[in-house]
């Protein structure tokens, strides 16, 4: 790599590094919000919902074409975080 690409390299890796800190900050308060939800479920079964699921994704999928985003990086980003929810639902979930 030649040392202007280097450059240029590190300079788009310190935007990424910002980027990254802001999603960490998003991910607390989607984290806020869950534990929000999770103290409304009163059963286990509550906490999979499919159809909620199908229609996130669906939306996603959406919006993400029409801001020209390829809907399958989207999608694997929205499953895990999804599926990743869910398992700390799981491992939170009190039965009242």
């Amino acid at each position: 790599m030649s040392p202007k690409n280097k450059k240029k390299l590190n300079l788009i890796r310190v935007k990424l590094d910002k980027l990254d800190n802001k999603l960490l900050d998003l991910i607390k308060y989607r984290t806020f919000l869950v534990k929000e939800v999770l103290k409304l479920k009163e059963f286990k079964k509550e906490i999979v919902d499919k159809k909620r699921i199908n229609f996130i994704l669906n939306k996603i999928k959406d919006k993400s074409k029409k801001l020209n985003i390829d809907p399958k990086i989207t999608n694997r980003i929205w499953k895990n975080m999804i599926w990743s929810y869910i398992d700390y639902e799981r491992r939170n979930f009190k039965k009242k």
